[in-house]
C-alpha cells in the first residue's frame, strides 16, 4: 500500500473512534478497559510504565522524561492527550508519532475484541466502549508490538478510573493539581487530589510537584495505604535556578541523587523549569530508585532535544505567532508569568477561544493585564463557546476597547497579524483552548509563516 493509501487508512481509524462515545465525556469506570485488554493478553503488563497526572503541566513532564529514557537507549513508548494536529501525535514510538502502517495493523488486530465487548456491554445495557478507552487499548496493543522497553503514560482525566489505570505504574508522577473539570472530578483541590491519587499502585514510587497542602494531604495518605514511598517538589528535589537563555533557559535542578548543573531546556516558562525538575526526579525514581545519580551527557542530551508542541511554541516570525494550550487560569497565569520573564514584546494580541467546560472568566482575567486586545473566536469543536457568548462575556469581564469579536479563527489571526505588524516588539498569542492551538499552528505551517 502506498504512503498515501497508509494515511487515508490511518485516518479512518481515527473517524472510527470518533463514532464512539467522546473524550468529554468519560464513563467513570475500567471493567470494560480491563475486559479488553484481558482478551487481548493484556500488553500493559509488557513493559514497566511512569504513570503520569496532575491538572497542567502533565504532557510537558511526560515528554521531558520520555525524552530523557530516550536518550539512555531505551525504546520508548508515550500516551499524551489530546493531539494538536494529527491523531498519530497521541501514540509516540521512541520519540515519533505512531506511523499509519502501524496504527491500522494494530487497530485491525484489537478491533474484533473491542466489538466482542462492545456486545457484552450492550447485553447488559451498557454504553460501548469510549472514544478515550478503546484508544488506550490500541496504545497498549500497539506499545506491545513495537516492542517498547517502557512507556510514559499520561492520564487523560482524573485517575482512579481513568481507563489509563488498567495499567500499574511503577512511577506515580503528579503535576501540579488544581480546580479543573470539577463536574467530574470533585468540587474542592482535595476532592480532585483523592480522585487523582487513584493512580498509586502497592509499593509505587511517588513523585509529586510543589502542591496545595490540602493536596499534598491526600498523595500522602494515599502514598501510605499503598505502602508507597513519596518524593516532594522543595522538599527531596527541586529547581535552584532558570535563567533565561536563546532559545529556551539554562536550569540547575536538585535531584533526589545529584545535582545537575546548566542544564539547557528549549522550552519557555519557569513552569517548564518545574516539570523538567519533576520529570527528572520520576527518571531517577525509575532507573535508580532515586540513589543513583543520571549520567550527565545523557540527562543534557534528553533535556536539549524536549520538545512540547503547543506550549509556548514559536509558529510564525515577521510578526511573532506563539501558540500556547492553557486551558485552565492556572496554566494562563503560567503563560503570563512567561511572557513576562522569557520574552521581550512591547504589546500583544491574543486570540482567544474556550470550551464549554472550562472557568472561562479565570482564563480571560489572568490573560487580559497582560495583553493590549482580545481577538474573541472558537475552534471548529462542538465544545466551543460560541463567538457571541464568549464575546459578550469577555466584554463584560474587561473592556470595550479591547475587545474583538471574530467567527472565523483564520480571519481572528489574519487581523491580529496585521496589527502586530504596524509597530515593533508586538507579538500574537493563541490561547484558552487545546483545539484553538491545533487549529492555528495547522493554519501557521499552511500558511508558511515561520519562512515569510
Amino acid at each position: 500500500m502506498s504512503e498515501d493509501n497508509w494515511r487515508e487508512a490511518g485516518d479512518a481509524v481515527f473517524e472510527a473512534l470518533l463514532t464512539r462515545i467522546g473524550e468529554a465525556t468519560p464513563k467513570p469506570r475500567l471493567e470494560p478497559t480491563r475486559r479488553a485488554v484481558e482478551l487481548l493478553g493484556d500488553p500493559q503488563r509488557a513493559y514497566p510504565i511512569l504513570h503520569i497526572t496532575g491538572t497542567n503541566g502533565k504532557t510537558s513532564t511526560s515528554r521531558i522524561a520520555e525524552s530523557i529514557l530516550r536518550a539512555y537507549g531505551l525504546r520508548t513508548g508515550l500516551l499524551t492527550s489530546p493531539h494538536m494536529v494529527r491523531f498519530n501525535e497521541r501514540i509516540m514510538i521512541d520519540g515519533a508519532p505512531i506511523t499509519d502502517e502501524a496504527l491500522v495493523r494494530n487497530w485491525e488486530d484489537i478491533e474484533p475484541y473491542l466489538q466482542i465487548v462492545d456486545a457484552e456491554l450492550e447485553a447488559t445495557g451498557k454504553p460501548e466502549l469510549t472514544f478515550f478507552e478503546a484508544m488506550t487499548v490500541l496504545a497498549f496493543a500497539s506499545f506491545a508490538d513495537a516492542p517498547v522497553d517502557v512507556v510514559v503514560l499520561e492520564v487523560g482525566m482524573g485517575g482512579e478510573w481513568d481507563s489509563t489505570n488498567v495499567a500499574d505504574g511503577q512511577v506515580a508522577v503528579f503535576t501540579p493539581i488544581s480546580l479543573d473539570h470539577v463536574d467530574r472530578l470533585g468540587r474542592t483541590v482535595a476532592e480532585i487530589a483523592r480522585t487523582k491519587s487513584g493512580i498509586i499502585k502497592p509499593a509505587a514510587a511517588v513523585v509529586t510537584a510543589l502542591q496545595d497542602p490540602d493536596v499534598q494531604a491526600e498523595l500522602e495518605r494515599a502514598a501510605e495505604l499503598t505502602e508507597s514511598s513519596l518524593v516532594v517538589q522543595g522538599r527531596e528535589f527541586d529547581v535552584v535556578e532558570s535563567k533565561v537563555a536563546v532559545g529556551g533557559q539554562l536550569i540547575s535542578v536538585r535531584g533526589l541523587a545529584a545535582d545537575y548543573s546548566e542544564l539547557f531546556l528549549p522550552l519557555y516558562g519557569l513552569h517548564q523549569a518545574q516539570n523538567a525538575a519533576v520529570a527528572i526526579a520520576a527518571v531517577e525514581s525509575f532507573l535508580g530508585a532515586g540513589t543513583q545519580p543520571l549520567v550527565g551527557d545523557l540527562l543534557a542530551e534528553g533535556l536539549g532535544t524536549v520538545t512540547s508542541p503547543g506550549r509556548l511554541q514559536l509558529v510564525g516570525i515577521e510578526p511573532t505567532i506563539i501558540v500556547d494550550a492553557a486551558h485552565n487560569p492556572h496554566g494562563m497565569a503560567s503563560l503570563v508569568a512567561a511572557l513576562g520573564s522569557y520574552f521581550d514584546f512591547d504589546e500583544v494580541v491574543a486570540v482567544v477561544g474556550v470550551l464549554a467546560d472550562k472557568d472561562a472568566q479565570g482564563i480571560i482575567e489572568a490573560l487580559a493585564p497582560a495583553v493590549e486586545r482580545l481577538h474573541v473566536t472558537r475552534s471548529h469543536s462542538e465544545r466551543a463557546i460560541p463567538v457571541d457568548v464568549l464575546a459578550e462575556r469577555v466584554l463584560a469581564w474587561t473592556n470595550e476597547d479591547m475587545t474583538y469579536q471574530f467567527d472565523d479563527l483564520g480571519f481572528a489571526l489574519a487581523r491580529a497579524r496585521e496589527w502586530a505588524s504596524a509597530a515593533p516588539r508586538r507579538a500574537v498569542v493563541v490561547t484558552g483552548s487545546i483545539t484553538l492551538v491545533g487549529e492555528a499552528m495547522a493554519l501557521a505551517e499552511a500558511s508558511g509563516w515561520m519562512n515569510p
